[in-house]
């Protein structure tokens, strides 16, 4: 199995770069035609247009598109995304800080929609043909209606401002040290043995994490219902059936594991949805992730924010893509025999 998964991440990885590179050059490409100087916008307003002009010189913008793209990807393959026109940085050096925060806010919502829609879709299909099972269908169609940053709003305004009880507002509270160990505050809080500090960033994300996931749960549900119905007819369903195994054992035991398969294909798209998503969440909730990081640079025409946070964007999805793949072969055994 671990030859296959190898060749499989082999596969995929000879996939990606392609991918990667047209999207990079796509970004560029859009980038470099919008009605906006970078230039100028990297100086100060009293800036003259032989000033101006020679910053363009500095920055490269003189050049010919090909010329510029082929400056910008040589560098980029170096590891260095160029410096920050707003912030006066290192472009790496903020994706660096900012996107373990969105990574570990979108698997923490991926895990919360993962949870709901298996329960729910468990209970759909256990209470079928019910008026149980109908209620909870348009309860589902309710939820699905209502996009994320609906949820993140009604969040804030029903626990942060009514009922006070959770943090709408960053990562961590301001009485705590932040640790730098990994970037994932999760993660280095509990290398820093701070269960307090733990709790502490659970608090702050979870009502973002929950406004992304609730959305994104209803389509797992769904899926996982209608796999459930099509494998309730099949053949070993039924002589399960005839040699009186339970009702729950068919379904926990033999059904669950071969209706999971399409259901985990959903979600590795899903997730690439979700961290798109989390951009609107992170501005809604003043989350110092990514999404937050990409709003700034396009408010201040940062183009190379903007092309660092697009291929990040890119490059997580295609590794979450390239995870739920090899996931999938370890849970179909028809797949390693094949």
């Amino acid at each position: 199995m671990i030859v296959q998964l190898l060749g499989l991440f082999a596969r995929r990885l000879l996939v990606a770069i392609p991918i990667l590179f047209v999207v990079s050059a796509l970004v560029f490409v859009v980038l470099r035609v919008l009605p906006v100087d970078p230039a100028a916008m990297s100086m100060p307003p009293n800036a003259t247009k032989s000033e101006i002009e020679a910053k363009r010189q500095e920055m490269g913008l003189d050049r010919p598109l090909p010329e510029q793209y082929a400056i910008w990807l040589g560098k980029t393959l170096k590891g260095d995304f160029g410096a920050s026109i707003h912030f006066r940085r290192a472009v790496s050096s903020l994706i660096a800080e900012t996107l373990p925060a969105t990574i570990e806010l979108a698997l923490l919502a991926m895990l919360l929609a993962a949870g709901l829609g298996f329960a729910g879709g468990l209970l759909l299909f256990h209470w079928r043909g019910t008026w149980r099972g109908e209620a909870a269908d348009l309860g589902s169609t309710m939820l699905m209606s209502a996009p994320d940053f609906l949820w993140g709003l009604l969040f804030i305004l029903a626990f942060g401002v009514l009922w006070p009880l959770l943090p709408f507002t960053g990562r961590l509270a301001s009485s705590f040290a932040r640790p730098v160990h990994t970037g994932f505050l999760l993660l280095d809080t509990l290398i820093e043995g701070r269960l307090d500090m733990f709790l502490d960033v659970l608090k702050h994300m979870l009502l973002p994490a929950t406004a992304l996931g609730l959305a994104f749960s209803v389509p797992i549900m769904r899926v996982l219902r209608s796999s459930l119905y099509e494998i309730d007819h099949a053949d070993y369903i039924r002589q399960a059936r005839l040699r009186g195994v339970s009702e729950k054992r068919i379904l926990l035991r033999h059904a669950l594991k071969n209706a999971i398969l399409p259901t985990l294909t959903l979600m590795g798209v899903q997730f690439g949805f979700l961290f798109g998503g989390t951009l609107l969440i992170e501005v809604i909730y003043s989350y110092p992730g990514l999404g937050n990081l990409m709003v700034d640079a396009v408010r201040n025409a940062d183009l190379p924010i903007i092309q660092a946070v697009a291929l990040a964007y890119a490059a997580v999805v295609l590794v979450i893509n390239m995870i739920v793949d090899g996931l999938y072969l370890v849970l179909n055994p028809r797949l390693r025999a094949a």
